[in-house]
């Protein structure tokens, strides 16, 4: 139950960043550039991953697309233990390279985020109903 909660937060935070990145860009912008600024935001955004990762995958049998959902959780896992190694000092250093280059891309980023969304909460809930 509690991973299914977590699904449906993940899917429907998606879905809200990819329609804010359309009609307020400025508000992504500055949300995205916040990321690991300080290490408190670098451990809760690998917290973060590795619950949504944890809830996809323990979800992953009772959703459409099983093996797609877990392999999306597993991926999750995987790069937020990878993190894990990082210095927050070089994902800082390299969240200050990259994402003022990924948001070039905003309004694709805000697309496939709420397809992204749409596609996790369908998996989750609408399938129940087809």
């Amino acid at each position: 139950m509690l991973s299914q909660v977590t699904v449906t937060l993940a899917g429907l935070f998606l879905v809200s960043l990819g329609v804010l990145a359309l009609a307020r860009p400025a508000i992504v912008r500055e949300f995205l550039l916040g990321f690991a600024t300080t290490p408190a935001r670098h451990y809760t955004e690998i917290a973060v991953r590795v619950a949504v990762g944890m809830a996809l995958v323990t979800s992953a049998p009772r959703m459409a697309g099983p093996e797609w959902v877990s392999a999306g959780g597993w991926i999750l896992l995987v790069t937020s233990l990878a993190m894990l190694l990082v210095p927050w000092r070089a994902h800082r250093a390299f969240a200050q390279r990259a994402v003022p280059r990924a948001l070039d891309f905003l309004p694709a980023i805000g697309l496939a985020s709420i397809a992204m969304g749409a596609a996790i909460l369908w998996a989750l809930h609408g399938a129940r109903a087809v």
